[in-house]
């Protein structure tokens, strides 16, 4: 049973083992990443019901880009298909949806589904899901670096003035748009044990909980397991 009094509020995901799923069952890959998106949808509503105030899923990295054209356009149909379908579901149950990453880079379709449920659902209150789509942590943390130094070179910051605050401020996570707060626990699915250039700055604190649960087969029991494994921990950071 898990205790309401120590939900994490920020929970981050790395969704991983559509592929492997597809290859168990025999099917083509998209089918596993099919899969995974109705999975993703009811750890969403699953989160809302829980009453987390932050969701961040590891939806598309920087290095996806080197899968096949066809697997990474099937990626992107799926996920305009989810979110046309979805939105009114979203904006229905307040949730606020944010992207991490560039997503200027990804198909006109995709953009505009995007920036249309951005939009409409700016104004809700509820769980913030943020979605990480052409998302790397190094270069996130570039990103920060670079903004920090053109301030530095237009002598508005000395270096000796930058501060951890300054540099989280500059991440996405940071923005006045996002401002999530770091992660309190991270999920790994599918067994594999690292972050894969995943929110770097951000989990340095993080409870990290691996699954060996495929994504698809993910449910909100699997979900539920982790977070009572979260909150059997001790949270020291550093102090002892």
């Amino acid at each position: 049973m898990l205790n309401k009094e120590r939900m994490p509020v920020h929970v981050a995901i790395i969704m991983d083992g559509n592929g492997r799923w597809a290859k168990q069952k025999g099917l083509p890959r998209l089918a596993g990443h099919n899969a995974g998106m109705k999975a993703m949808k009811k750890i969403v509503d699953h989160s809302d019901k829980l009453g987390i105030k932050y969701l961040t899923v590891y939806a598309f990295s920087t290095e996806n880009w080197k899968r096949s054209i066809a697997e990474v356009t099937g990626i992107f149909k799926l996920l305009v298909s989810y979110v046309n379908s979805d939105l009114k579901e979203l904006v229905q149950n307040n949730v606020r949806v944010k992207i991490l990453g560039d997503y200027s880079a990804l198909p006109e379709d995709a953009v505009r589904s995007l920036e249309k449920t951005l939009e409409e659902t700016k104004g809700n209150t509820g769980l913030q899901f943020n979605i990480a789509l052409n998302y790397g942590g190094r270069d996130e943390l570039r990103r920060a670096v670079e903004a920090l130094a053109v301030r530095v070179k237009n002598g508005t910051l000395q270096p000796e003035e930058i501060t951890e605050d300054m540099i989280s401020a500059e991440l996405y996570t940071g923005c006045a748009d996002v401002a999530a707060p770091d992660p309190e626990l991270i999920i790994r699915t599918s067994g594999e044990l690292r972050l894969s250039n995943f929110l770097l700055w951000q989990s340095a604190y993080s409870e990290l909980v691996f699954s060996d649960v495929l994504w698809p087969d993910f449910t909100p029991e699997e979900y539920e397991k982790a977070i009572a494994d979260y909150q059997s921990r001790e949270r020291r950071f550093g102090g002892r």
